[in-house]
Formats: C-alpha cells, structure tokens, sequence
C-alpha cells in the first residue's frame, strides 16, 4: 500500500500515528465543525473528548480550537461545512448548540416530534433541500445530520428560535493528524467520506 493510502488508513482508524511514513509522534484528534474560513484556510472545531474510545463522540472539549487546513491541497478530502448545532439528544429532550457569543455550550429544550434514520444525502426525502428548516409559525426546527444518515423535525421554544440559522446546522466531522496542534498534516471529512473504502 503507498506511504500516503497507509496514512488516510491510520487517520481513518484514529490511531497513533508514529513511523509508517507519517513522520514520528504525530497524533490524530477530531471534531465537530463550527466556523470554517475557507480564504484562510481555517476550520474551528469543539474537539470529541471521547475520540480515544470506542464509544459515542461527545463533542464537548471548550474552548473551541482553530485549526489550518494541510499546506497541500491533497493531504485532505472534501471541504467541511460548519454549523454550531454540537448534539440532538431525543431521549433527553434537549439540544446542545454553540453559542458564539457567549463562548460555551447552551443547553435547549426540545421535542422530538419526528425521526427518519438511514436517510443518505441523496435521499430524495432531503436531496435538494437547505437546512435547517425554521417554521417561526409552527416553532419547528428540522435539521439533518449527514453523519448520522438521520432527518429529525423538533419542536422548540419560541426564544430560542431566534438564534441565528446556523445554530440549527450541524457542522461536518472531520479527523485530522498533526505534530503541532494548529496546523493539521492530514485531514478528512469523517462526514463525508466512505470509510469502508479508506486506504484503498
């Protein structure tokens, strides 16, 4: 497998990355997706604390943390789109949005009125379609989440519907391996990339 294939492999599998080519004690970390300045070449992500299990990731490290894109244009996949909605959690009827202006994560109240999983991007249910969806009149949000394959219609209350459109769009997750924590090496879009298909 060449040098190049065997690193989007590791960083695909997030592990450690030391020797095989990739340079020594470089180390891989992911995140969500919140601001991305495409002319300066800078993404700004809230970090999983829970990249190094096998478990959920829980996009929850603050402060947010900005990163520069690779140097080479070749060392990363397709460009992320960022949103400030971090977690939709049903169960728990909440939200959890990043609130820019404050800094931190803010905690919202909703209810799940309807769930469609496995929903691909070019799914005709959402194929075409912008979101988030805000129905003032029906205090609605509908948001989908192209990582998770899930379409989710909500129902919130009325204050929290004025924050701006992109506290309802959930950013891209990407991966990334770097030996300074600014700059990344190597990036991919998690969201947006066929991981079965990683390194081949």
């Amino acid at each position: 497998m060449p040098s190049r294939n065997l690193c989007l492999a590791l960083v695909a599998g997030g592990l450690l990355l030391a020797g095989s080519g990739c340079g020594k004690f470089g180390r891989v970390s992911q995140g969500r997706v919140i601001e991305f300045d495409r002319s300066k070449g800078l993404i700004t992500v809230i970090q999983d604390s829970n990249s190094s299990g096998s478990g959920r990731p829980r996009f929850d490290i603050l402060p947010p943390l900005t990163v520069r894109l690779p140097r080479d244009p070749a060392e990363m996949g397709p460009a992320p789109e960022a949103g400030k909605l971090i977690e939709v959690d049903a169960a728990g009827r909440r939200a959890v949005v990043f609130d820019a202006q404050a800094g931190g994560l803010r905690h919202v109240a909703v209810t799940l009125l309807e769930r469609q999983d496995n929903v691909a991007p070019d799914d005709r249910r959402v194929a075409g379609l912008k979101f988030p969806v805000i129905d003032r009149a029906e205090r609605t949000v509908t948001v989908y989440s192209a990582a998770r394959r899930q379409f989710l219609r909500l129902s919130v209350p009325e204050e929290h519907l004025l924050l701006p459109p992109e506290s309802w769009k959930m950013g891209d997750d990407v991966r990334y391996y770097y030996k300074d924590s600014g700059q990344a090496l190597r990036l991919m879009n998690l969201t947006r990339t066929d991981l079965a298909k990683a390194g081949r």
